[in-house]
């Protein structure tokens, strides 16, 4: 397998290969992989779960038994669960949304996928996405998988995150140009 320093060097990076690895051994990988966009969902929408994972104050047994319950509740593979077992046993819930992040960047790059940012000042048709995604693929050899935001600030324009590489089209970022090359 073919992480990257970065991730594996993370302490979330180390979780998430972790739980790749069982996910793999056990066949369940897309399975672990729908329990922790569930869960990145329930962790976006719900203050408390946050403050579940995140509370220094709950003791690790509560924390523990919460977890699993939500994961029982949610439906969640018996992998998923007992790795939400460890996280608690280890006082680790609070790295559970880059635990998320970083096991998606695993499983991306082990199906030869890579994720681009794209953000606009408007949102974007389908049309435009699809047509989008088919120049990032064929640029960069590999499947995009698109990840798309709104941000009038950019005026027009797009700017598109690949990994560490970024694309600015913007207007802002056009007109910041033009106004220091007037400033000599």
């Amino acid at each position: 397998m073919d992480i990257s320093a970065g991730i594996q060097s993370s302490l979330a990076g180390r979780y998430a290969s972790a739980l790749f690895d069982l996910a793999v051994e056990d066949g369940t990988v897309t399975a672990v992989e729908s329990d922790l966009e569930t869960l990145d969902g329930a962790l976006g929408e719900s203050a408390d779960l946050r403050a579940l994972t995140t509370n220094p104050e709950i003791s690790r047994s509560t924390k523990g038994s919460a977890i699993k319950a939500v994961a029982k509740a949610s439906g969640l593979s018996q992998l998923t669960t007992n790795f939400l077992g460890v996280l608690a046993d280890n006082r680790r819930l609070s790295q559970l949304p880059a635990v998320i992040r970083a096991f998606r960047s695993i499983a991306s790059a082990q199906r030869g996928e890579v994720t681009a940012q794209v953000t606009s000042a408007h949102a974007l048709t389908d049309e435009q996405l699809a047509t989008l995604k088919h120049k990032l693929t064929a640029r960069e050899g590999r499947t995009v998988m698109l990840s798309s935001k709104v941000d009038p600030d950019l005026l027009g324009g797009l700017v598109v995150t690949i990994g560490s590489k970024r694309i600015d089209g913007s207007l802002r970022t056009r007109l910041n140009s033009l106004a220091q090359a007037m400033k000599g």
